[in-house]
């Protein structure tokens, strides 16, 4: 009797945060399913949506990691790494500026800058890249991307000449921009953004409002940032202050806009086109994805969802994987999977399910092999 199960599993979830990268729990799933199947051809292809985990998943996928000494988000020295394929480079600022860079991890909401972000884009361009991705997502700072523009030889200036330091904060005093000395690369280079976020730079919904107290902020220091903020669109191109987006990763998305002429796409999908998932699930017969959390806001675009999609688009089932599931059975269904499992379900002390999770991992593959 022919076994009807599937015979060819891709595993791609996205990062378990606060517990397992993307690859870790590749692993500990594939650990699981060919453990109870041997016979079962696994192909592992983490993924992410810009944020933590961006380029370990196009290493993972085949493409060269590149490491540079570089600036944190309170410009201490920390080594980042980036992504190359011909000249194409993905950059991930949350391994350069995000809040896991922060020294002794404490915040500083009106200093904290992406200039390091800038430093790691200019060393890409001065190796020939030329399409550059940058994965907006964990950031530390909230300054408008002026710090990045500043690593790449953007002149912020007040009104007696003086070029403005590092941080959200100082930007209330931006008066000028001078372009003359952008990184030559710059000229011919396409910026694209991949992001999940739709958030304006100002406003109740914008950067500040939303985003600096989740990085330190008190309500003094949101008003102060979001008073800077205005002042900067109104000096770098107030058209790009409401454009979707230009809110994200504390306003770099508007900076990236607005000097750059940078592109803004949902995260997962960009990713899942240069990875070239068409192509990994036509050699499969299930897809396997997942997060830590599979809840409401996972519906708006995150990593699973983008997966499934794609994976239903070429006809093939899905399961998901989490943490924790916050989603109604019929939920599940309607986002297009075709069966859910959580840790929570295994252990639901959550505390022990974090530092349990690959183990518990293990044991959904195993199901998953066996279903």
């Amino acid at each position: 009797m022919t076994d009807p199960r599937p015979r060819r599993v891709l595993l791609a979830p996205d990062k378990f945060k606060g517990s397992l990268t993307a690859a870790q729990v590749a692993d500990a799933l594939a650990a699981g399913i060919t453990r109870a199947a041997p016979d079962r051809e696994v192909h592992r292809s983490p993924v992410a949506d810009g944020g933590d985990g961006t380029v370990d998943a196009f290493v993972a996928a085949g493409w060269e990691r590149v490491e540079v000494e570089s600036y944190g988000p309170t410009l201490a020295p920390v080594t980042a790494g980036y992504a190359v394929r011909g000249r194409t480079a993905v950059v991930e600022l949350a391994a350069v500026s995000g809040v896991t860079k922060l020294p002794g991890g404490q915040p500083d909401p009106l200093h904290a800058s992406t200039y390091g972000v800038g430093d790691v884009i200019g060393d890409a361009l001065d190796r020939g890249a030329r399409d550059i991705v940058l994965g907006l997502g964990g950031s530390a700072s909230t300054d408008g991307g002026a710090g990045l523009l500043q690593a790449l030889g953007l002149r912020i200036l007040d009104a007696d000449g003086n070029e403005l330091p590092c941080g959200g904060a100082a930007l209330v005093r931006a008066v000028r921009v001078d372009r003359s000395d952008l990184h030559p690369g710059l000229a011919d280079a396409t910026i694209t953004l991949a992001s999940d976020v739709d958030n304006p730079l100002l406003g109740a919904e914008g950067a500040a409002s939303i985003y600096a107290p989740q990085k330190g902020a008190d309500s003094e220091q949101v008003a102060t940032l979001e008073a800077a903020l205005k002042n900067w669109a109104a000096v770098l191109g107030p058209e790009w202050a409401d454009k979707p987006g230009a809110g994200a990763a504390g306003g770099t998305g508007f900076g990236a806009l607005a000097a750059l002429g940078a592109n803004l796409r949902p995260g997962i999908e960009l990713i899942l086109d240069l990875i070239d998932f068409p192509t990994l699930v036509k050699n499969a017969d299930l897809v396997v994805t997942g997060e830590g959390s599979l809840d409401a806001q996972s519906l708006s675009g995150k990593a699973p969802i983008g997966v499934c999609r794609a994976a239903r688009a070429a006809g093939l089932p899905v399961i998901a994987v989490a943490g924790r599931i916050q989603l109604t059975p019929d939920q599940v269904r309607a986002a297009g999977f075709d069966a859910a499992y959580a840790l929570s379900e295994l252990e639901p002390d959550p505390a022990r399910s974090m530092t349990e999770a690959a183990a518990l991992l293990e044991r959904i593959g195993e199901r998953i092999a066996e279903a």
